[in-house]
């Protein structure tokens, strides 16, 4: 079925593959599909509900019908699109939804019992007997369910994630999006150019039109030359942009190998790029749609623009004698091309009475309507009604056209409607729907080339003008300008099924009796009948059905509405959005810079909100933890310890309003604090209960830096998100999380400021740099930042980088520690510092804290007002009889206090009516001597020194233990201070 002297493909590079266990030829640049084609296959695969034989309906991504499984055993990729993947030498793909063969699909029984199972049969037939659901229904369901399976063994293939950063994203590379991206290049700007196809040039590479004195795709060729050329341009085939966001972010998918077999080794099947512009042109061109009639699924029907594409760009005819429908003006180019190409068309049909078909050497048919087609695993024949009955016309080909949609998808993503323009008889977008976005050509409904060409020309100059740079003198070439004509035609009238949504085998009459039974929101109809709801997202139905519906219900198209798009565009591998992640389950995981350190120090890493933070640092001889948290806890009280805490949150504030919102998000004020000083926090939640602690440092007038606690940093963010859009939306503040952009480490210790003043210039002392300071140093030469602070109540400091020398660092001060008796420490030592000195972690602030219970309520100023200062005064939140944060320490005869402990008085029962707190954190303190901990008590602050009962109900542990100061260790705090 090759046609000679026509397509794209290097017919010097033959390649084998196979479809079904059988061998066949194709050349460099065909796909799957096209070269099943040209081998005179056109079954390829199985309707979902039916099992109906189908073939190829499109030539690309919006394919319903030809999905085929890809490679086998852990490599083995379901429901690939046999018109988007490309052939390679050896490749192997095969059939799906059919058993035992695709020839004969013993579930083809289906369809003889379609009157059963026609719109909603499944809310309606599962319901009785009730005990059938599990035993009977639900497995049979399940059997059934899915199109393609995956291998069932792991993926071993690679795929990455990426991200770029561009001045315009011009997405769609036909004639809009090249003359759009020519434009901008030639202006200065910074270009990403992504198309979804492996050659750009879109319908350029199918049509046989002229721009200027060349072919259009000669054209597109020369335009592309000079773009690749350009330092200023990237050019992205093969990248489907899935979705757009705020912010001017956009996802897209980027095709590495699928074309080339290549897999491990550093190649990666996917990339998912996240692309950040600040203007973008929207060139997608648009998706022609079908007609509905009876049995119009026969594999050898499909779209006009197909048999198009397949013969200019793949050099096949999908048939030896075709047939051409229509109800618009460009229907007519696939009848021309074909007959030019020497294949027999069989007829033109135009539904149109009106149609004018100048230079036919076929027969040609007006007024006329396809009705029916004849066949089983492929088109034999159709039948044709004219105002002068019916006839039947052999044929083996019939290329079908109800019209044009513009591809709206991207401009929906962020919750907007397009517009119905009845010019056209499709939906537009509605200007204005993504920020900063231009749509243009196809996709807004101009549809002849110049118009095209225009659009591009014009986007770009708009989007040159937002970026405040001047658009070079861009000639615009000649060429095809055929106004856009059509009649419109959604469904011949007739018995039988008229297909509207291939894929999940929704016809004319399933949305009809959706509306019957009321369901007659487009949504509603779209679950009720599953239309749109398939691997193509209805790009090929949704129109069609639509119209369906509105004529069923007696409104109109744009009343009728469409259904909500949402992201990704084509189906997207998680694989690829969750790059990175192979084999680690759901939960991600973050790594500190000093990860790989910890790891050559035998660490043992356990989990710490997402992070992977080290338990502590085992040394040679040591039997168990506790040698190794008791010696640790030693560098920081006698020598000089390094801990990384770059998990800890850091958010970056600025703006005229940052002080303002500091005072509104935390208990106690910070509009007052100086530059160059650090305070401690404490921040609520709108029901008065305590939200997170931690620190902030005014760096600058406007520039704050504030640290959350590692569990609560996502927490905090949302939060200043709420305060800033909803409750203070006039406030000129911005906030970004820097937490994975500065790696900070813990130096604390009374060797603390030796060991930082070899490496810092200038040298820091207790003038210059006194307790809570903070600013700009010199560490070995790199900008950095210090902060006077401590989590260990011993004189301290945290030291941050710029991520990127955080590894080397942390190398660094943990050699000269070591050098002067000290080293590193971890989680466990950690934990046992903070509780020496009364510090609070989610431990104890987990969500039914108040500043009352902590202890803190001198902190809530009464001077302004903040979040949750209203709730927390409520008359059950400073309740006396509260638990309230205390001390404890162990007195009884066992010497040991554990975390989740319930405390007694003493002499009562352990029961839940004598009940009076918990123990929240404890430790065992070298210091102290003794296990220590802190916990809530029913009036703990006035019971100082009185002994209470200890129960572990869960380990059957019992003890007494003393109410103590939560402050073990240097109460006064002279430490901290020296």
């Amino acid at each position: 079925m090759r046609i000679d002297g026509k397509g794209l493909i290097d017919r010097s590079k033959p390649l084998s593959f196979s479809f079904d266990g059988k061998s066949y030829r194709g050349f460099v640049g065909d796909t799957v599909a096209s070269a099943l084609l040209a081998n005179e296959v056109k079954l390829m695969g199985r309707s979902f509900k039916y099992h109906r034989p189908r073939g190829a309906l499109t030539a690309g991504s919006e394919e319903p019908n030809a999905l085929i499984t890809v490679g086998k055993g852990a490599q083995q990729d379901p429901n690939v699109r046999a018109t988007v993947q490309e052939l390679y030498e050896g490749l192997v793909t095969r059939s799906q939804n059919a058993w035992p063969s695709l020839d004969f699909d013993v579930m083809a029984i289906n369809d003889l019992a379609a009157p059963f199972l026609g719109a909603g049969f499944y809310y309606k037939t599962f319901m009785w007997p009730k005990k059938f659901w599990e035993a009977v229904y639900e497995p049979i369901i399940r059997n059934a369910a899915g199109l393609g399976a995956l291998g069932g063994a792991t993926n071993e293939d690679d795929y990455e994630r990426a991200y770029s950063y561009c001045d315009l994203l011009v997405i769609g590379a036909g004639p809009t999006g090249l003359m759009a991206a020519l434009t901008a290049a030639r202006s200065g700007a910074d270009v990403i150019l992504a198309d979804e196809d492996a050659i750009m040039g879109g319908r350029l590479n199918a049509e046989t039109g002229k721009i200027g004195q060349q072919p259009g795709a000669a054209w597109a060729a020369e335009v592309l030359a000079e773009l690749g050329a350009m330092d200023n341009v990237r050019l992205m085939t093969r990248t489907t942009v899935t979705g757009a966001y705020d912010g001017g972010m956009y996802g897209a998918l980027e095709r590495v190998n699928h074309h080339t077999g290549k897999r491990g080794g550093g190649a990666p099947m996917e990339t998912f790029w996240r692309i950040s512009t600040k203007q973008a042109i929207l060139a997608a061109g648009a998706i022609e749609r079908p007609v509905a009639f009876r049995n119009n699924d026969r594999p050898g029907i499909m779209t006009a623009s197909a048999v198009r594409s397949y013969l200019n760009r793949w050099g096949v005819s999908p048939g030896k004698s075709v047939t051409v429908f229509g109800n618009n003006d460009d229907a007519h180019r696939t009848a021309h091309d074909l007959s030019a190409a020497g294949v027999r068309v069989a007829a033109l049909i135009d539904s149109r009475h009106d149609a004018v078909i100048e230079g036919a050497d076929f027969p040609v048919y007006t007024g006329a309507q396809v009705c029916n087609s004849g066949g089983r695993k492929e088109l034999e024949s159709i039948t044709i009604r004219t105002t002068s009955g019916e006839q039947s016309i052999q044929t083996d080909c019939l290329a079908m056209s109800g019209g044009w949609n513009p591809t709206v998808h991207l401009t929906c993503h962020m919750n907007g409607r397009p517009t119905w323009r009845p010019d056209i008889q499709a939906f537009v977008p509605t200007e204005g729907m993504i920020p900063d976005m231009t749509v243009a050509g196809a996709c807004n409904g101009t549809f002849s080339t110049h118009g095209c060409l225009q659009d591009g020309l014009e986007a770009a100059k708009s989007a040159l003008a937002a970026l405040g740079k001047k658009p070079a003198d861009v000639a615009l070439p000649s060429a095809e300008d055929a106004p856009y004509t059509l009649s419109p035609l959604w469904a011949v009238a007739g018995k039988g099924r008229a297909w509207l949504d291939f894929q999940n085998d929704v016809s004319v009459k399933d949305v009809k009796q959706a509306a019957t039974e009321n369901f007659r929101s487009v949504e509603h109809m779209k679950r009720y009948t599953t239309q749109g709801m398939a691997t193509d997202q209805g790009k090929n139905s949704n129109v069609g059905a639509l119209a369906v519906l509105a004529d069923a219900t007696g409104r109109g198209i744009p009343e009728t509405g469409t259904t909500t798009f949402r992201p990704p565009y084509s189906p997207v591998a998680i694989a690829a959005m969750g790059a990175g992640a192979q084999g680690k389950g759901f939960a991600p995981q973050r790594f500190t810079t000093s990860h790989k350190a910890s790891l050559r120090m035998n660490a043992p890493m356990i989990e710490a909100g997402l992070w992977y933070r080290p338990s502590y640092f085992p040394k040679s001889g040591e039997t168990n933890w506790r040698q190794s948290c008791d010696r640790e806890v030693g560098y920081v009280r006698n020598a000089v310890g390094v801990c990384d805490v770059s998990t800890l949150g850091k958010i970056d504030i600025q703006g005229p309003d940052a002080a303002a919102l500091l005072d509104f998000c935390y208990t106690n004020m910070f509009s007052t604090l100086k530059e160059g000083r650090v305070r401690y926090g404490l921040m609520l939640r709108e029901d008065g209960y305590v939200m997170d602690d931690g620190t902030c440092a005014r760096l600058g007038e406007n520039h704050y830096v504030m640290t959350t606690t590692t569990a609560a940093a996502g927490l905090v963010m949302r939060h200043l998100d709420f305060v800033t859009q909803c409750l203070h939306p006039e406030w000129q503040v911005s906030f970004t999380s820097v937490t994975e952009q500065w790696a900070q480490f813990a130096v604390a210790g009374p060797k603390s400021r030796e060991l930082l003043n070899r490496l810092l210039d200038p040298e820091v002392d207790n003038e210059n740099w006194p307790f809570m300071a903070c600013g700009p140093v010199k560490v070995c030469g790199v900008n950095g930042r210090l902060f006077r602070i401590s989590f260990s109540g011993e004189h301290a400091y945290e030291i941050a980088v710029p991520a990127r020398y955080g590894a080397a660092l942390f190398d660094l001060l943990v050699e000269r520690a070591n050098q002067m008796g000290g080293g590193a420490y971890g989680m466990e030592a950690l934990n046992v510092l903070r509780i020496e000195k009364g510090f609070l972690t989610h431990a104890e602030i987990e969500g039914r804290a108040t500043a009352f219970d902590i202890g803190m309520q001198g902190m809530m100023s009464q001077k302004k007002d903040f979040v949750g200062k209203t709730m927390a005064a409520r008359p059950g939140l400073v309740d006396e009889d509260r638990p309230q944060l205390v001390g404890l320490k162990p007195v009884g005869a066992v010497k040991k206090l554990t975390a989740g402990a319930q405390l007694y008085p003493q002499g009562a029962d352990a029961v839940a009516n004598n009940l009076e707190g918990h123990i929240s954190s404890v430790g065992f303190s070298p210091d102290v001597g003794t296990y220590i901990g802190m916990g809530f008590l029913k009036r703990g602050r006035d019971r100082m020194g009185e002994v209470i009962r200890m129960v572990d109900h869960v380990r059957g542990l019992e003890t007494d233990v003393e109410v103590c100061n939560t402050v073990f260790v240097d109460q006064e705090g002279e430490r901290v201070r020296g």
